[in-house]
């Protein structure tokens, strides 16, 4: 029953208190396995492949019971969305094991079903907006692009077209309701439709929307066959905010996985016919992140990746109580990376899932945010485009303190300091200003933290940002690629001692080395030895030790069951790492320069 509580809704909970004997918890190889078997789809919920389905579900709904209180829409059958969960979680307050007892919600869940039953019409396959994500109070959303003419008048032919002519595409006609029908018969179809999921996000208290598309309007066969608000003629959604952050679609993981699983340099080809839609960004989103945004075309997909995630961070991170909207096009590619990416990061820092070890907000966030969603794992797979592997894989990336929720509430809490108070001017500092070399003061430490220099990238007013500094970005040589997709750098490789001038003090602070690894950069960079506060030390390992343990799970249960589609394995790479498992190599100990 939709409002019903966590454990109410899943048996598994119930059952848990009251002391019975529960079936063995299905595991994260059981959920790959079932993964890259088949598509999930909400109606096919029924004999031996819809139990191991259920069972994954009751885990996902157990997980999310933990640390929250929720309702939950129902989704039985798939009759709102055949994509989406049978038991859509709608979470509303963070709360402890007593409070549990005494939940009231505080939605009114029948109105939200309505709401989601008429709006559901205005999104792309029926993909409507849905919360998946409580930080502070606020929702984080998904859900796929808005619907043009072809689906709004023929949703069976259109998923027709646009699955490429496969036979699953007419599924999706029982979607089609008499109301449906009715809408469309009016003049103002698009009035009536859009203002529904207008009035679905003002009831979610989503004020930004961030679109993933590297297009203005999806076209298939010369015809537009989906649209997004950053083109709605009427300006039905100028009350929002809109960014468009265009971010490859899934094609362009095949170049990723034919290069052996490395994306360092490699960069998306934004000069094709499609790419229409250029980045937007409303000037006081960005202000705060010394990135220059200009430059974007330049990112290699480790650089674009980590810098648009900053941008979601910060945007959740915000003083308002809004809410956020991720989409891409269908919503189950991009949406769920970053949504994925999103889940991860706030967890390893303690702000949300507080009570989930590392294999369980990784089977969560594999289960609910990318196969109950609809991710199309099989076919994916199948052409190599490997998205939901550079997911995981990619965590190695954001472990460092700059990607770290907390640093940016600590931040927004500092006093202003002058802009000009540079790396050098901290090295400059008499002994007695900065204190002893073993002890860095509270005034020093915050300085660190808040100094432009130390920000993990460059203000732009007075560097001009490229991939990796202008000295790395000038040595890389344009290589041919078979494809239109990217266009591929080599970089050289910088030497284990040797640092990016501008970055040299951020790395060593922010690198998943050692702490002798940081005194030793840090011994090299001023003219005496500063060594980094170990309060901050320590929260740093523990970000940086929850992401690895995530990171290198998800590696060997893939290896061990979805295994890498590649014809020719190296040693080096995602593949090597992934052969390391294989002979027992555990990668626990192993340094993140090597991860």
């Amino acid at each position: 029953m939709a409002g019903a509580r966590a454990a109410a809704a899943a048996s598994a909970g119930s059952s848990a208190s009251s002391g019975t004997p529960q079936p063995q918890e299905p595991g994260l190889g059981e959920l790959l396995e079932e993964f890259s078997r088949t598509q999930y789809r909400a109606k096919d919920c029924s004999g031996t492949g819809g139990s191991k389905v259920e069972r994954i579900e009751k885990r996902c709904l157990e997980l999310f019971g933990r640390d929250y209180c929720y309702s939950v829409i129902q989704n039985v059958n798939g009759d709102i969305c055949g994509h989406y969960p049978q038991h859509i979680v709608f979470l509303e307050y963070e709360s402890s094991e007593k409070e549990k007892d005494t939940f009231q919600s505080t939605v009114q869940v029948s109105k939200l079903q309505d709401l989601v039953n008429r709006s559901k019409t205005a999104r792309c396959r029926g993909r409507f907006v849905c919360p998946v994500i409580l930080f502070k109070g606020k929702h984080i959303c998904r859900s796929a692009t808005l619907a043009g003419w072809g689906e709004l008048y023929g949703r069976t032919g259109y998923n027709y077209i646009f699955s490429g002519g496969a036979d699953d595409a007419w599924a999706d006609a029982e979607d089609v309701t008499e109301e449906d029908c009715a809408l469309r018969s009016d003049t103002h179809l698009f009035d009536k439709v859009r203002g529904y999921d207008i009035k679905l996000l003002r009831y979610l208290s989503v004020k930004y929307i961030c679109d993933l598309m590297v297009e203005n309007k999806k076209v298939k066969f010369g015809m537009n066959v989906t649209s997004s608000e950053k083109v709605d003629k009427a300006q039905r959604y100028a009350d929002f905010t809109l960014l468009s952050i265009p971010y490859p679609g899934c094609e362009f993981f095949k170049e990723y996985k034919d290069r052996d699983y490395m994306a360092e340099g490699l960069i998306f080809n934004w000069k094709q016919d499609y790419v229409d839609a250029p980045l937007s960004i409303p000037e006081f989103l960005t202000c705060s992140l010394n990135i220059d945004w200009s430059q974007y075309q330049s990112w290699d997909l480790v650089q674009q990746t980590q810098n648009y995630l900053k941008l979601l961070l910060s945007i959740i991170n915000s003083d308002d109580d809004s809410g956020l909207l991720v989409h891409c096009i269908s919503g189950w590619d991009r949406t769920p990376l970053f949504i994925s990416l999103l889940r991860l990061s706030l967890w390893a820092d303690g702000l949300i899932h507080a009570s989930l070890k590392p294999a369980e907000i990784l089977y969560l966030t594999v289960a609910y945010d990318w196969f109950l969603f609809g991710h199309m794992l099989v076919d994916r797979l199948s052409k190599g485009e490997e998205i939901f592997f550079f997911c995981f894989n990619f965590l190695k990336h954001i472990i460092s303190e700059e990607f770290s929720a907390l640093k940016i509430q600590r931040r927004k809490s500092l006093p202003a300091r002058d802009a000009g108070f540079t790396v050098e001017d901290i090295c400059m500092l008499r002994r007695k200003d900065r204190g002893s070399t073993t002890s860095l003061g509270s005034d020093f430490s915050l300085v660190m933290e808040s100094s432009p220099g130390a920000a993990g990238s460059f203000t732009y007013e007075t560097v001009e940002l490229v991939p990796a500094g202008a000295q790395t970005q000038a040595a890389w040589r344009k290589s041919h690629s078979s494809s239109p997709q990217s266009v591929l750098w080599n970089r050289p490789q910088l030497s284990e001692d040797r640092l990016p001038s501008h970055q040299g003090l951020v790395e060593a602070k922010s690198s998943s080395s050692s702490s002798s690894n940081h005194s030793d950069n840090f011994f090299r960079l001023g003219s005496s030895p500063l060594e980094v506060p170990k309060p901050r030390l320590t929260a740093l390992s523990e970000r940086e030790t929850r992401l690895q343990e995530v990171r290198s799970a998800f590696l060997a249960a893939y290896s061990s069951t979805v295994g890498l589609r590649a014809a020719a394995p190296s040693p080096s790479g995602a593949i090597g790492l992934l052969e390391q498992f294989v002979r027992g190599v555990g990668l626990r100990g192993t340094s993140s320069s090597t991860l």
